[in-house]
């Protein structure tokens, strides 16, 4: 009952980490593929998010564009939310105060 479910996860987890999948190993489109540009290996989600929030950050709307079209949208918004989960917690940690009080800081917001 739970292999489908079992097999799914592991085939999403897999596309996510740029995995071949079995069936896979001679496409040239396939990640991890051996066609001729098999060397390049493919963006992950966090690289493609964190192109596109410095881009954001420096108003660059080709590197924007560019970095958006790495991944799937819900790839990249998953990738974005755990980079600024990860920069409140770095901040927090760098200004001893707590998450929430710096994430209301950085967006303006009065504290609580």
């Amino acid at each position: 009952m739970f292999d489908k479910v079992r097999t799914a996860g592991a085939r999403f987890l897999d596309t996510l980490r740029g995995r071949p999948r079995p069936g896979d190993a001679g496409r040239a489109d396939a990640p991890g593929g051996r066609g001729p540009d098999a060397r390049k290996r493919p963006h992950n989600l966090f690289e493609a998010a964190a192109a596109y929030v410095s881009a954001c950050a420096e108003d660059d709307q080709d590197r924007i564009d560019e970095a958006a079209g790495w991944v799937s949208p819900e790839a990249l918004s998953f990738g974005v939310n755990e980079l600024a989960c990860r920069a409140v917690v770095a901040l927090a940690r760098e200004r001893d105060e707590s998450p929430r009080t710096v994430a209301r800081a950085l967006l303006g917001l009065p504290t609580v």
